[in-house]
């Protein structure tokens, strides 16, 4: 290797690490810090922001990258190169002293929106969310360079999309889900879970289904937050999950959502730590890992006949005396408020309402003082009934407060990328759901990590599915899976 890029894979470790910090910052905000330290914190993030972008932006990587002759470099070292020149392009674009102002209101926004959720009240957050949005839209305005402004954001999170592209994959999507939905929700729906469930109870058999799903315990932990998430890669990758005595669907599935993030980081190939390969390629080759552990794994026939089994160990009586009985619970459809709480036949119709908001409050075509009521007349127009309170539904969710404008799709696209990604793998592995069923995740757990987890970020979102399924992704094997799985489920015949 040459010596720039040697001196330049130094200087980008340092990077690496320091990034690294700011995240873990960003984890004790939201699980162990005082709340009346949110002042000082946002000032601290601000602080590690400006040294970060200060790096990023540094002259000496423009002139390492212009020194530097690509085709004498291996494969590997490319990619290496593609992520680093990309990051400092972008980050030259934006102004240091925006960098700096948008992480500390954004950590003060965390705060103000978790009050005002509390509270349901949307007015308290409105004049932060504003703040929040206009620094965005002048982020947006930079790194467009004179292009769409959402699509500059959207690339933050999955290179190489655009909202036209993904307009045509959510224009097929929402009428089938729709149509779908409509005829589970006129179908019987099965019986419930009953009783009150310990939450101590939930967090222990949440940690051992961790394991369970391979999430290695001495290189992560689990803690309880107000909005369940993944943190961290390589040898540190944390989780968070949450309890509610009524439901403790909502732990243990939020838990194998986020271990499916973990996994994701903590399976990287270990030559790639702390540099650009290091950590997952886009967040919606991401959101397929964690959307293809909870669903097609974890909601499986095969996987809930199991899981049964260690909801009696846990809780003893649970209200229903069935494997059976238990998958069809698991896999409810029914009318809820909640994103995160939604079943697989309506969770991207949630994603879908947030994904033309936002891209109308980046475009100006709507503004935060309307944001309210669009949502709820939008809402009320997808699901059929009104939104009853704000933190179920305008303030559910953290990510405008931390200005993630343009990270909403990346769900939906990784859920066409879990289908993609199943398909292949039930072929890989005829014998799955007998695998499954002994509660042994490993052969579907190692297949993802051999074809998708192990390589990081050494080939763009799209190739690594490509590469993984033997296709180009669409989003035919999700709509064929649902429709399969829901129209068997409930009994219901196909028109």
């Amino acid at each position: 290797m040459t010596d720039a890029y040697s001196d330049l894979m130094a200087f980008q470790r340092e990077t690496e690490a320091l990034g690294q910090v700011a995240g873990r910052l960003g984890w004790d905000q939201e699980t162990v810090m005082p709340r009346g330290a949110t002042q000082q914190r946002s000032e601290e993030m601000a602080a590690m922001e400006s040294v970060l972008h200060a790096r990023r932006s540094d002259p000496r990587v423009g002139d390492w990258l212009a020194e530097i002759d690509d085709t004498a470099l291996g494969e590997v070292e490319r990619a290496q190169m593609r992520h680093i020149r990309r990051s400092f392009d972008r980050t030259s674009r934006m102004p240091a002293k925006l960098a700096s102002e948008l992480a500390r209101v954004m950590s003060v926004a965390q705060g103000v929106w978790a009050e005002a959720r509390a509270k349901d009240d949307f007015q308290a957050f409105a004049p932060t969310l504003k703040e929040v949005l206009a620094l965005k839209r002048e982020e947006g305005a930079a790194l467009s360079d004179g292009g769409d402004v959402y699509n500059a954001l959207l690339d933050d999170y999955e290179p190489g999309a655009t909202a036209e592209s993904l307009d045509a994959m959510f224009g097929a999507l929402r009428p089938r889900l729709v149509a779908l939905r409509e005829k589970v929700l006129g179908a019987e729906a099965p019986a419930g879970l009953s009783g009150s469930f310990d939450e101590g109870a939930q967090m222990r058999l949440a940690r051992h289904i961790a394991k369970t799903f391979g999430y290695d315990m001495s290189r992560g932990r689990v803690d309880k937050a107000v909005h369940p998430f993944s943190s961290g890669s390589g040898t540190d990758v944390r989780i968070t999950t949450r309890t509610a005595e009524d439901d403790p669907f909502n732990c243990l599935y939020s838990t194998i959502h986020e271990v499916g993030h973990a996994s994701y980081e903590q399976n990287v190939d270990p030559a790639y730590l702390l540099t650009p390969l290091g950590q997952g390629v886009s967040m919606g080759v991401h959101e397929s890992q964690s959307r293809i552990y909870e669903n097609q794994l974890g909601r499986s026939e095969a996987f809930t006949h199991w899981l049964f089994g260690q909801m009696g160990e846990a809780f003893g009586d649970i209200g229903i005396t069935s494997p059976d009985g238990f998958y069809r619970a698991v896999n409810n459809v029914r009318n809820g408020y909640i994103r995160t709480e939604a079943d697989e036949v309506q969770y991207n119709l949630h994603v879908l309402l947030r994904y033309d908001l936002e891209r109308a409050l980046i475009a100006r075509d709507l503004e935060v003082d309307d944001l309210e009521a669009a949502w709820n007349e939008r809402f009320e127009a997808d699901f059929g009934y009104k939104v009853d309170r704000a933190s179920n539904g305008v303030l559910q969710d953290v990510h405008w407060s931390v200005g993630l404008f343009g990270y909403f799709p990346t769900y939906t696209l990784g859920n066409v990328y879990a289908g993609c990604l199943n398909e292949a793998l039930r072929q890989a592995r005829p014998n799955l759901d007998a695998e499954l069923a002994a509660g042994d995740l490993s052969g579907a757990t190692g297949w993802l990590r051999d074809n998708v987890q192990v390589h990081g970020g050494r080939y763009r979102p799209r190739e690594v599915i490509g590469q993984a399924t033997g296709a180009e992704p669409t989003e035919e094997p999700l709509l064929s899976y649902l429709e399969a799985k829901f129209m068997q489920l409930y009994g219901l015949r196909a028109a």
